[in-house]
């Protein structure tokens, strides 16, 4: 994927980090939070909120609950179109990266597409057997539209080197939680947060 690049700021390194979702009427709510060097849950770090039913899919991620300050976002390029490439914008509205689902490679195992100035990586789900379960629970009448009892993870790696670039891990519970970590610290916090928000916001439709 490209896009236009017109200004690379310096990545902002997050090394690990939690996200929740929470549902209410009208939106998904996420809490990113940070992760402390003993494994408990830090400060929060952004809100997101995703409005349902637009016409063009867009989260933004505040610095508080109030959600006062939007400090970054994303956005997808064309409208209806969960398959749409997405930009990653800062506080000011410069694209950070981007990201997009392969639609083929997607069939059985979703796959990823992830990059930022100087790096590019794909994600893919990383249990094969695991994601043709899952569609297939989807397809079942009634059954699909509750929720899915199935742990998955995703796996991002540097398409150059086969590298790890992202990780994300979904855990048991009630409503979404992921674990996520950045091993490379080309790959900005905020594009991180993203991909793993959208992961969830957009990994079934």
């Amino acid at each position: 994927m490209t896009a236009p690049y017109t200004w690379q700021p310096a990545p902002m390194a997050v090394p690990r980090f939690t996200v929740h979702q929470r549902i209410t009427v009208m939106v998904n709510r996420y809490e990113v939070r940070a992760v402390q060097p003993d494994g408990s849950e830090g400060p929060l770090l952004a809100m997101a909120q995703q409005k349902r039913l637009k016409l063009k899919e867009e989260v933004v991620f505040t610095a508080d609950e109030q959600r006062t300050r939007p400090v970054f976002s994303f956005r997808a390029r064309q409208r209806l179109d969960v398959h749409a490439h997405h930009d990653v914008f800062d506080e000011q509205g410069q694209v950070l990266g981007t990201f997009g689902k392969r639609f083929g490679a997607s069939l059985l195992r979703s796959t990823w597409d992830l990059s930022v100035p100087g790096l590019t990586a794909v994600g893919r789900e990383r249990r094969p057997l695991l994601a043709i379960v899952r569609r297939i629970w989807g397809l079942i009448p009634y059954l699909g539209e509750v929720w899915v009892p199935f742990v998955f993870h995703f796996d991002f790696t540097d398409t150059a080197t086969g590298q790890p670039v992202l990780v994300v891990e979904r855990r048991k519970s009630i409503r979404d939680r992921y674990e996520v970590s950045v091993p490379d610290p080309r790959l900005d916090f905020r594009v991180a947060a993203s991909m793993a928000v959208a992961l969830d916001a957009l990994q079934s439709r």
